[in-house]
């Protein structure tokens, strides 16, 4: 499959496929003939991922740590569910952080509507 395929498949800009490859997040993609890209389910799978664990926050060093590691085999089992085990640790921090914003959100919004409804009392 091309890169614009993919690019159009999973939302992602070429240049970020072609960034992503470069810093190891994507294990190596096979090429054509020609030299061009020809990413197979795989790779994709890769992609998936990667976008995945860039949505909630995942630094691309950490990735690419993992990625390195699971290219090594399965020695690396225990050190590569440690990164993991690390990145569900701040997601949770930072979806913990999340909520008291959203709290705190809800508080002003609800202070607003109560000012709005004693305004629109006086208006009778």
């Amino acid at each position: 499959m091309k890169i614009s395929e993919v690019s159009k498949i999973y939302d992602i800009p070429v240049d970020t496929l072609r960034y992503y490859e470069k810093e190891g997040l994507i294990p190596t993609v096979n090429r054509s003939q020609s030299g061009r890209r020809d990413y197979t389910q795989e790779d994709c799978n890769w992609v998936e991922f990667i976008k995945c664990m860039r949505s909630a926050g995942v630094q691309i060093d950490a990735l690419a740590q993992y990625v390195k590691l699971f290219v090594q085999g399965d020695d690396t089992i225990e050190q590569r569910k440690n990164i993991l085990v690390e990145q569900r640790k701040k997601l949770e921090e930072k979806i913990k952080e999340q909520r008291k914003t959203l709290a705190l959100l809800k508080a002003k919004i609800e202070n607003y509507e109560s000012v709005v409804l004693d305004a629109e009392k006086n208006l009778k």
